[in-house]
């Protein structure tokens, strides 16, 4: 391996010479090639040969007999020279999440500096000139990292950098635009941020004796400020004030910095040393480390500041923002082109440290978000493979399932396993001849050597019962408010409009259960005509009245279901019943269903108030908030629900929650039935059915009849010296790796986080196998399986070059939500804050020696937006402020939300989309496919809206669209029928389509818009210019690059994180 510019950086300067800060005229390609490892092509620098390792013992997938009365505790079947924890009893604390999987939480985070931005300090007006020499020309080196410019760290206000004369005597560019020789997926080139440099100073003194900067909370959680931010109209709230810090702390020019090489600062700026403002530029290029890189001429620069300037000297504009979405990493998957799908199985770092110690300069989270079934795209489905008589074809010790990185040996009469390196017998059906390279002759025609991501159909040895079928079961709130608000009715409603549309048929079966003070059973055996009502009033002592009836097939009983629904919201159209006996229904619904198990739906409309389970009003004192008692009102009250839930799952039964409230219903309570039962919660506040009705019938029905696995486990498999270590998301942990998911669909995510075994890994790739093995809706028992690799490393910038955003983002998110449920608020954003810095000064210590970095801020390509999502994420409503921030249940079901989103589907409601649709609008000739054309994703800061617009703002969830006041009335008369004046609340217009290509073509870009994510039902809201509170509430809280509430914007951030970054490890 050739060694990085990091590793040898070289003699430091001669005496007397100091070193230049600015760029080279002229690129010039280095000669030196990019790191090749052994036994590989020089193109893939990661990818290495199939490893020899040494035997590991690993779990089977195929558990004993149960321990409970009939019921399975894993669908697995034993297997030979295999070893499996059995369930423990669940009378005590259950394992899931977090708590199960071995995560404590660290300790509080203490910060020392002040929780508000810094104050304005004007320095005096200082009028000076430059000179320019000579500027040497060195070969560059292949960049591909990001600096930031213009960060203070003296934080002095700044005048903008002029254009540098040619030696001509003609104006040219101040900073040339970067280079970069690298091969990588193209991105927009950004701007280069104008500098603001303040005077020179000779009273430079050594970094060390610059005492260093307190670590600072930017997120207090006052109460949020709801006046608006930077617009026309609007007061400048994106102020950056500025603080006096000693003018030994220089902050000289940024420079473009890389794994092994050095890049040439920025022309036109001050010598290293002296204080400056710095400038946002990458990718960069510059020469080699060495002498000659070293003894430069250089400028010099002194520029003055305005007496009482607040401008902090860097254009907002330019800072890097991901206005393209989630990209998905194709890095590593080009080196290993058979590894499954990146949506499938996301690493956080696809380069694997070698060691303990380097993983431990690692400070960001080491893990993978897996999504098991995730939605295929258009055109490619995973491949179903049926070995028939022969069985699936797996290793014999650590059970890998056969996939493309195994190896034949001996003519085709042996295969070695990937993952423990045992040489495995291949039966005799499964036999081939190999060509001359060693590879299978019939490999191109078998998918499980060619896919990463295949689908195994199981044979019976993997079963301990026949396939369960799709079994649905509703328990439903019947007490006044759920009649009151409509919730009754369109729940009826669309259960009966999906009837046709479940899946299993005509093995499906059906069940519901109301209650109120009371429960209601019905009677739907085929033979009646009509449903027959039982009513248990006893709390205390529950029973099931007529077991077998209570859940029919669907198909033989449908007239019955069907005469239920019509008359449900009728049947308790008059009930003034305000109490909620949800303990009690629960219990029954878990009696009913335990012989079969399935999916259990929960429509709650009120606090449960009677029987056992019941709850009381909590979290409305304000002094528990900012205490250590603060965390207790996120995480279940009564003791009942967790263990409901270890019940629950060990029958094999999932839980979805629906609550509707207009007032507190612990959802911290209710939403741990569906934690630990691989469930959701849907959370819809005050809900009422002329305005909620679509978004319910949506996603109801998107529960009912999207795509579910059933009595699922599953498993995670890695090479020697790795292994997952803790787990996070919505499961119940049976043992160390095995996660059970009683029902699974396309939209849940799982996240996890590895560790090293060894401490010097010897392999040069590891290997992760993901298995999922269920039963699908048609009853057939299938294991999915998805195979990747990525190499192992010596050298952290490896780790950095290739770190995923995204999969840092989702896994850093539910840390960030498991410490909210132990610690405070303030803990949980500080602990972000604090992992982001310790990566970013990690990275900087690669190079700020050798490089001379002074006060510039540098952070590779690959994390240039993660400041901003951490940004997003500490705005975030599970996270953000305190007591008058978010109300608790709004804060509960948004947390239980993040536990499952996938990547791309959280970094969108981290930084939602907002784009201007009124000049789209106003062409007449113009198609829905040209929508991209006119509009561009923008950043979200009140400086994008402009009254004169129409602007969309989408996060996943809900769609908000924004009428400038100064909107072209022919445009609103178009979209609303009326004219904008003439509407004196906009909260209660419902947008409908109106005869006219205007309104017709809002209409097609909402549709895009739902199309582009089916997981939820963005309901639409309508808000104006200068509408309060709504304008705040809705739109400008939410745009996270301004300060609100007491929080700060993205320049500020920026300037604290690099100021935090500055200080020494």
């Amino acid at each position: 391996m050739q060694p990085m510019g990091n590793e040898k950086p070289g003699p430091t300067n001669f005496p007397g010479r100091p070193a230049s800060p600015f760029l080279s005229s002229g690129p010039v390609v280095e000669k030196t090639g990019p790191p090749n490892f052994p036994g590989r092509p020089a193109s893939p620098p990661f990818a290495a040969p199939i490893p020899f390792l040494s035997p590991v013992p690993a779990e089977n997938e195929k558990p004993g007999p149960p321990t409970f009365l009939g019921r399975p505790l894993s669908p697995f079947v034993a297997a030979p020279q295999t070893t499996m924890t059995t369930v423990p009893s669940f009378s005590g604390p259950v394992a899931a999440g977090s708590e199960a999987s071995g995560y404590r939480a660290a300790p509080p985070v203490r910060f020392n500096g002040p929780s508000m931005p810094f104050s304005h300090q004007p320095l005096p007006d200082v009028v000076g000139d430059f000179q320019r020499f000579p500027i040497p020309s060195y070969p560059s080196s292949i960049q591909s990292v990001t600096t930031i410019h213009g960060l203070p760290s003296a934080g002095q206000p700044m005048l903008t950098q002029p254009g540098l004369p040619s030696p001509g005597g003609q104006q040219q560019q101040a900073f040339p635009p970067p280079i970069n020789f690298r091969p990588q997926p193209p991105q927009p080139q950004i701007p280069s941020v104008l500098m603001r440099p303040p005077p020179q100073s000779s009273n430079f003194m050594p970094r060390g004796s610059v005492p260093p900067l307190p670590l600072e909370s930017s997120f207090p959680g006052p109460k949020p400020n709801l006046q608006s931010s930077i617009m026309h109209g609007y007061p400048n709230r994106q102020t950056t004030p500025v603080s006096n810090v000693p003018l030994g702390q220089a902050a000289s020019p940024f420079i473009t910095t890389q794994q092994g090489g050095f890049v040439h600062p920025t022309m036109g700026a001050p010598p290293l040393g002296m204080n400056s403002r710095e400038q946002l530029q990458y990718p960069g290029v510059g020469p080699p480390v060495g002498v000659q890189s070293l003894v430069e001429d250089f400028s010099s620069l002194t520029v003055g500041s305005v007496p009482g300037s607040m401008d902090p000297g860097i254009d907002s504009k330019a800072l890097p923002r991901p206005l393209d979405g989630d990209v998905e990493p194709d890095s590593y998957f080009q080196m290993y082109p058979l590894n499954c799908h990146p949506k499938y199985l996301r690493l956080t770092s696809p380069a694997i440290p070698n060691s303990q110690s380097l993983l431990s300069r690692w400070h960001l989270p080491l893990g993978a978000v897996v999504h098991p079934l995730a939605e295929a795209s258009d055109g490619e489905e995973v491949p179903i493979v049926n070995f028939g008589p022969t069985g699936i074809i797996r290793c014999r010790r650590c059970r890998t399932y056969v996939n493309p990185y195994v190896t034949f040996t001996d003519g085709g009469r042996k295969w070695r396993c990937n993952i423990c390196a045992l040489l495995n017998d291949v039966p005799g059906d499964y036999f081939s001849l190999l060509d001359a390279s060693g590879r299978r002759c019939d490999a191109d025609q078998r998918p499980e050597l060619m896919k990463g991501s295949v689908e195994f159909v199981a044979p019976t040895e993997y079963m301990v019962r026949p396939p369960m079928p799709p079994l649905y079961f509703f328990l439903i709130d019947v007490s006044l408010s759920a009649v009151r608000s409509g919730m009754l009715e369109t729940v009826a409603k669309t259960i009966k409009s999906c009837l046709d549309d479940l899946p299993g048929f005509p093995r499906t079966q059906i069940g519901f259960l109301t209650f109120d003070s009371a429960l209601h059973f019905y009677n739907m055996k085929s033979s009646l005509t009509q449903p027959q009502m039982m009513v248990v009033a006893d709390l205390d002592d529950i029973f099931v009245p007529l077991p077998d009836d209570l859940l029919v097939n669907l198909s033989e009983s449908r007239s019955v279901v069907d005469a239920f629904l019509d008359s449900l919201p009728s049947m308790f159209q008059d009930n003034v019943n305000i109490e909620s006996a949800f303990g009690p229904a629960l219990k029954a619904a878990f009696m009913v269903m335990s012989q079969l198990g399935g999916k259990l739906l929960i429509f709650q409309s009120t606090l449960p108030s009677l029987g056992i389970g019941r709850l009381k009003l909590r979290g409305d004192d304000i002094r528990v908030y900012g205490t250590d008692k603060e965390h207790a009102l996120r995480i279940p009250e009564d003791p009942f629900y967790k263990q409901m839930a270890a019940d629950l799952t060990k029958y094999q039964i999932g839980v979805n929650v629906y609550a509707f409230s207009d007032r507190y219903s612990d959802i911290a309570s209710l939403g741990t039935l569906a934690k630990y039962t691989g469930g959701q919660v849907y959370y819809y506040p005050s809900f009422q059915g002329g305005t909620h009705k679509e978004k319910l019938s949506y996603e109801l029905a998107r529960d009912l009849t999207r795509e579910t696995a059933w009595e699922s486990v599953m498993r995670v498999r890695c090479g020697k010296g790795v292994r997952f270590t803790t787990y996070h998301g919505h499961f119940m942990l049976r043992s160390t790796d095995l996660l059970a998911l009683p029902a699974v669909d396309c939209d849940k995510a799982f996240a996890m986080q590895l560790s090293l075994e060894e401490t010097l890994l010897t392999t040069q790739t590891v290997y992760i196998q993901v298995a999922l093995l269920y039963t699908s809706s048609s009853g057939e028992r299938r294991i999915r399986v998805h195979t990747a690799a990525a190499p192992v490393v010596s050298d952290l910038g490896e780790m950095y070059r290739h770190a995923d955003t995204g999969s840092l983002v989702c896994l850093l998110s539910r840390l960030a939500i498991e410490k909210t449920l132990s610690h405070k608020l303030e803990d949980a954003r500080h602990a972000i804050q604090l992992r982001i810095v310790k990566g970013l000064r990690e990275y900087r210590n690669l190079y700020a020696v050798q490089h001379r970095l002074g006060g510039r801020m540098i952070f590779p390509e690959s994390l240039k937006f993660l400041p901003l999502y951490g940004l997003a994420l500490l705005k975030s409503i599970p996270i953000r402020g305190g007591y008058a921030d978010v109300q608790l249940d709004e804060r509960c079901a948004a947390g239980f939300n993040v536990m499952i989103l996938p990547v791309k589907r959280l970094l969108k409601a981290l930084y939602p989309t907002l784009i201007r649709i009124d000049e789209y609008l106003a062409k007449a000739t113009t198609s829905a496919d040209d929508l991209g054309n006119f509009s561009k994703r923008l950043p979200l800061s009140a400086e994008s809206l402009d009254a004169r617009g129409l602007y969309i703002y989408d996060d996943g969830f809900r769609i908000i669209i924004w009428f400038g006041r100064m909107l072209s009335s022919n445009i609103t008369t178009s979209l609303l029928g009326v004219d904008l004046s003439g509407i004196p609340d906009l909260s209660k217009v419902s947008l409908c389509e109106h005869d006219n290509h205007i309104s017709r073509k809002l209409m097609g870009i909402l549709k895009r818009f739902r199309e582009s994510d089916p997981s939820f039902y963005q309901l639409c809201h309508l808000v104006r210019q200068g509408e309060q509170p709504r304008e705040s509430l809705l739109l400008l809280f939410n745009l996270i690059e301004d300060q609100s509430g007491g929080t700060v914007g993205y320049v500020d951030w920026i300037q604290q994180i690099h100021r935090q970054v500055q200080q020494s490890a």
